[in-house]
Order: C-alpha cells, then structure tokens, then sequence
C-alpha cells in the first residue's frame, strides 16, 4: 500500500524513525480518508518511544520550512510544514475513572493504542518503518467495515463509550459525515451510555454539533440523536419540535421533521455555519406558542419573536458565541416569517422597505433560508411559493435600486432636530426622527435630505414643537 504514502513527508518521517529505531505508524482519520478517496491535512503519527523525539527529529530534518510545537504535558508535538498538521504521539494504554473522561496514561504497544481508538475504521495503521513502509495493521477487520459503511468500536462498546463519551457523539458525527450506519451492538450501547454525556463538557459537545450541521445531510445526525436519547439531554428544546397532533379531525405537521428537512435543503445552498443554527432553530418557539383554536384551526402565533428570545439561552447554555453571531440567528429567526407573507399577498412597496430595513445585509441569507422553509408534500404548492418568491425578489431588487433603504439612516439627525427646534435630547427628537424613518418607508417621501428636512418641519407642526 506504498502507493497511499506519495508525499515526501512519509519518506522524512519513515526515516528518522528508522534512525531512531523507533517502530512508527499513521494512525487513525487520515489512514481511513485514504481508502474513502476523502483528503485530509490532519496526519496523526504513533511512535512506540517518545512522540516528541521523533517529532524534534523529523522538524531538524525539514529545516526552515517546518514549525514544531511540543506539548509536554500531553506527550504530543505538531509539526506543520505548508498546509499539512502532523501530530506526533507516543503509543499509549489508557485506564478511566468513572467520573472523568481524562483517562490515566501509560506507555504502551501499538496495539494498546489501537484498542483505544474509538471505531474499527478509526483504528487502521499504515507502517512507516522502511522494512515495512505501507503495510496495513488492522486487527479489528476496519477495512471489511470500511467497505460495509459500518461503524462499530473495537472493543466492548459499553466500555468504550463510558470511557470517554465524547464518543457517542463522534460515531453519529460520522454517520453524518460520511453515510456510514452504526452497528446494532454499537447503537444500542449509545442508548444505555447516554447519561454519561453529562460528564462531557458543553463546548466540545457544541463541537460535535457544529461538525453535524455542517455535514452534507444533518438530519442523519439529528434523527440518530433523537433515537439513542442524546438530543432530550443536549437540546430538549430541538426535540419538543417532535410529534404531530390531531384535534377536531385538524392536525399539523411533525415540526422536528420539517426542521430537518428545511436544514438539508438549505445545506445544499450555503456552507454558513450561523444560517445553518438559524434553519435548526427557525421554528424553536412553535411549541410553546401552539393553540388550538375552533375557527383556525392550530396555531403558532409570534412564534418568530418567542423563538428569537430564546436563542442567548440555548447559546449560553451550549457555551456558543453570544455575540453577533448569536445575533444574526436572533436576526434570521425572527425575521423568518416576514418574506413567506409577503409572498402570499400582493407585495407592497412599504413592506419590501422596511423587509429590507430590517434585514439589511443579511436579506439574501434571509430570503435563502425562507426558500428552503418550503416543504410542503403539495408539488403544485411549492411551485407557486416558488414563483411568488421570484416576485419578492425581483421587487427587493428593484426598491434596493431605486431607494436605497439597505442598511439605510434617516437623512435627518437627531442632533439637527435638536439644533433646528432648540430642543434638549429627548422623546420628541426620537418621535420627529420616527416619522421621517417612516415616511421614507412607507414611500410618502423619497429618501433624499431636502424631502425628509421639508416633512420634519410638517411634523414638528403636528407635535406642537
């Protein structure tokens, strides 16, 4: 399997650990990309020694091109030359204690540290020793998984994801990721282990997360975190979407469902982590808006508005960003509904401005994600919103050209208002300044400074200023 190893870094590696007599392997995610045509940059290196030697070793070897980081307390090093990260470590036995996932470490053989991995597929070993260079160590059969899409853990699944239960995490992550399907034993010991998820801290659970909603198809990865429990304790407020409910002979729609149908197909247009949390989030205040009225039928009023404050909970809860990435999700969720309405009535040119005052920037992301908030079964019905969305569009661009309100400020300063009425900064400068914003909006005036001076004088007159 030579041919797997081309980049001369192999070669400058292989032979430091030859000069070292040191037996070492690529290891892990890298060896599996290989065989699933995938590229990677991230190459992970096991030494039966010290990782840190061979990594010194290997940086004396590239010269000026390489830059070598040791971390002692680990036992690791990293070597980056161009845009390739290789990780040097020692091979090593790990033991845990129950209430850690910070295993106690020891120096071990190569197949101790393949026992330690936590997927068959994750375990493959390519050798890099000259007498050896490209043989295959694969002594859990990750190569038959490989070719079966399997994922399964070397050992007693039990064990491996009590140990470290980050695991469980990784495994859906994969399947996700790669379309590979978790093997009975492996899935159910998922379900029996999912409390020890508590003991994994939030950011690298929000990792994990991130790595799911950002695969080709994020509903694989939610559904199974549905199914093995992980999602009522890592976000009970995604899973309160589920379920469909019939009164009066009137139901509605399986709102965790749809979620994950809006968020692949939104994933097929944008690779925006942030629009990405909006689509998974869009619908989050559904639940605890729902009625159910006689003459309509259900309901989910200000669902947009309920969903938008409770996004910096779940953020902070999740230790994710709570600054303006957290707004833009605030911004898209509560925005969410507003060109769906405009596409089911006759659009006026007010509503488009203030449509695009509101959103700004961000309207293309908006208008992206309501497209993909189209799911109906009703193929005639897709095809309307569909037109009526070309409509907004089209009116978006047309109103952006002619009257500039993208992000716009009122020509009008609070400060002139001031000046001009001889007026002290308080609620009537801000109810003048209103009404110019408005008046521009709503197309009474054009938004130019003569115009806007003009009328505050006509509203200062109203006010009695």
């Amino acid at each position: 399997m030579q041919e797997h190893l081309q980049d001369k870094i192999f070669q400058i590696i292989s032979q430091a650990a030859d000069d070292q007599q040191q037996e070492c392997y690529v290891i892990g995610g890298y060896v599996r990309d290989i065989f699933l045509k995938r590229t990677s940059k991230d190459i992970d290196v096991v030494v039966v020694g010290s990782g840190i030697e061979l990594a010194e070793r290997v940086a004396r070897k590239l010269g000026k091109k390489a830059s070598l980081t040791v971390f002692k307390n680990f036992g690791t090093a990293q070597v980056k030359i161009n845009d390739l990260e290789v990780e040097f470590v020692g091979a090593r036995r790990e033991s845990y204690q129950h209430d850690s996932r910070k295993p106690i470490v020891e120096d071990g053989t190569l197949e101790d540290d393949q026992n330690r991995r936590d997927f068959t597929i994750n375990a493959l070993a390519l050798c890099l020793n000259k007498d050896r260079f490209g043989e295959l160590v694969d002594p859990f059969n990750g190569m038959t998984d490989l070719q079966n899409f399997v994922l399964r853990t070397p050992l007693n699944p039990d064990i491996t994801f009590s140990d470290d239960p980050l695991r469980m995490m990784r495994g859906i992550r994969f399947s996700a990721q790669l379309g590979f399907f978790l093997e009975s034993n492996t899935f159910d010991a998922i379900i029996r282990n999912k409390e020890r998820i508590e003991i994994i801290s939030k950011e690298r659970i929000a990792d994990e997360l991130n790595k799911i909603i950002m695969s080709r198809k994020p509903s694989v990865g939610f559904i199974l975190l549905e199914k093995t429990g992980l999602l009522e304790l890592i976000l009970p407020e995604v899973l309160a979407l589920k379920g469909a409910e019939t009164k009066d002979g009137v139901g509605h729609k399986d709102n965790f469902y749809h979620t994950l149908a809006v968020l692949d197909e939104l994933c097929q247009h944008t690779d925006n982590l942030w629009l990405r949390w909006a689509a998974l989030l869009h619908d989050i205040g559904k639940p605890r808006t729902k009625r159910f009225d006689a003459r309509l039928g259900w309901t989910f009023h200000n669902h947009n508005f309920v969903g938008e404050k409770m996004i910096p909970e779940i953020f902070r809860k999740m230790k994710l960003p709570t600054n303006e990435k957290m707004k833009y999700v605030q911004k898209m969720v509560s925005l969410h509904m507003r060109p769906i309405v405009l596409s089911e009535d006759e659009v006026t040119d007010s509503a488009v401005r203030r449509l695009l005052f509101d959103a700004g920037d961000d309207i293309d992301d908006l208008m992206m994600l309501c497209e993909a908030d189209i799911t109906s079964k009703n193929p005639e019905k897709v095809k309307r919103f569909r037109a009526n969305f070309q409509l907004v569009r089209q009116k978006l661009k047309e109103i952006e050209e002619k009257d500039r309100v993208r992000n716009f400020q009122p020509p009008i300063s609070g400060q002139e208002i001031m000046d001009t009425f001889n007026l002290p900064a308080c609620a009537t400068v801000g109810d003048i300044k209103m009404h110019i914003k408005d008046a521009i909006l709503d197309g009474i005036i054009p938004n130019e400074y003569e115009a806007a001076r003009q009328y505050m004088f006509e509203v200062a007159k109203e006010l009695g200023v």
